[in-house]
């Protein structure tokens, strides 16, 4: 049986174990010696030479920890829509303040989105988050002050900033109807 009648074409193997490894981290000769193959072969099958068994791609899959049918599929985009309104909501205790679940990290990024709200009154004041942590927020709608809680920031809308944030920050909405989109990146 040739591979263009299983549906699998050698191009879509090579680029999805490419994907794959690159998502996982791991080097040719890591994946190579999980699967039990030379690092030559792995190399001949991700430039789209090499001829692969059902028992090389399972053990390449077992390798990189992901299902068979991710390395014979092309991968497809995904379209996600939340509806304004809609999502996972969080609100603050102290503040007028909610956020929106958007996105959460993907296993091959480390940073989740958020659409924050805000109401003038009681800022949210937020503890460190863990190490390393960076926030990203652009204003999209009304007045605030955002940032590291000694020295905040004005944003207007359209407005970008980021800080670190572990350490103590801060969301103030200056004027109703504020919101804004966060990235929260664990570096």
């Amino acid at each position: 049986m040739t591979q263009e009648a299983t549906g699998a074409p050698l191009e879509i193997i090579a680029a999805s174990l490419r994907r794959e490894r690159t998502r996982a981290g791991l080097s040719l000769t890591e994946v190579a010696r999980r699967a039990g193959l030379a690092k030559s072969t792995l190399s001949q099958l991700e430039s789209g030479t090499g001829n692969p068994s059902v028992e090389t791609l399972w053990a390449l899959g077992v390798a990189l920890d992901v299902p068979f049918s991710r390395l014979v599929e092309p991968e497809r985009p995904k379209v996600r829509v939340i509806r304004a309104g809609k999502g996972p909501t969080v609100f603050a205790e102290h503040a007028d303040y909610a956020c929106t679940l958007l996105s959460a990290c993907p296993p091959s990024a480390r940073r989740d989105m958020y659409l924050i709200r805000a109401e003038p009154g009681t800022p949210r004041l937020s503890d460190p988050h863990m190490t390393g942590v960076v926030e990203h927020i652009v204003l999209c709608a009304g007045r605030a002050r955002v940032g590291v809680r000694e020295e905040p920031e004005e944003l207007l809308p359209g407005d970008y900033i980021s800080y670190p944030g572990d350490v103590p920050h801060i969301f103030e909405a200056l004027e109703p109807g504020t919101y804004g989109v966060e990235i929260s990146e664990y570096i």
